[in-house]
């Protein structure tokens, strides 16, 4: 939600590309979350959503960096939402690495 309120700020020639584009993938992290979870008794199905949504967050990272690239947001902006962003990805690798402790149950 954070990125979806900074981004109401960037200029509208940036609606259907740069604005687009971190909401939708910044929204898919959440999303494909949820679908994995939901999918979690079967191990690969529910790794294979963990690894959707890694790619979703890393592309958000790389929206932010073109964010900053612009001066759409600040450095300290930017540092704080990529801090939040890494630490996401490490809790997704984590549920990767992890799956039985999820509920996810061996074949």
């Amino acid at each position: 939600m954070d990125i979806f309120h900074l981004s109401k700020k960037f200029p509208k020639e940036e609606t259907y590309s740069l604005t687009n584009q971190i909401r939708r993938c910044s929204r898919s992290v959440c999303a494909n979350l949820s679908e994995a979870y939901r999918k979690r008794r079967y191990p690969k199905h529910f790794i294979s959503k963990l690894t959707d949504c890694d790619a979703e967050n890393g592309e958000t990272q790389t929206w932010l960096e073109f964010a900053l690239a612009c001066d759409y947001i600040s450095n300290e902006t930017y540092n704080n939402l990529l801090k939040e962003s890494q630490d996401i990805a490490n809790l997704i690798n984590y549920m990767i690495l992890n799956p039985n402790k999820f509920g996810s149950k061996e074949s």
